[in-house]
Parts: C-alpha cells; structure tokens; sequence
C-alpha cells in the first residue's frame, strides 16, 4: 500500500512512483532467487528455444553467414 504523505501528485506521476517501487522489487527477487537456485536453472538452454525452428528468409545480399542459409 502506497500513501502519499505531502504534495499533490498527478496520476502520472504516482503512476511512475509505483512502477519503480514493483521494478526495484522485481529486481531484489530475481537477485534472491539467482543467489537460492543458480541461474542455470532460471533459463533454459539455447537448443530448447523454439525460436530456432522457426524459419527465416534468405539475406538480401550474401555475408559471411550466407552460407548457411544454402541449404533452404
């Protein structure tokens, strides 16, 4: 619960007040919760993201990584 003590501020204003406050909280738990299980455990591997199945179109000119979009 927020309470504002003195001053008059605008919706905007304790909008944003509020929005700092979750950040910072948000940050503190993440730090908990990295020192408690590791990050390893917090995100997965780079060969489980489904984004690598997801197919992307050829370069508009070829690079040095050209090659491996041959294939497609």
């Amino acid at each position: 619960m927020i309470r504002v003590v003195r001053g008059n501020p605008t919706p905007e204003e304790l909008a944003a007040a509020v929005a700092v406050v979750q950040a910072r909280a948000a940050a503190a738990a993440a730090a908990a919760a990295e020192e408690a299980g590791g990050a390893a455990s917090a995100r997965p591997a780079a060969w489980s993201d489904p984004a690598r199945t997801v197919p992307r179109g050829l370069p508009s000119a070829p690079g040095p990584d050209a090659w491996r979009m041959s294939y497609r």
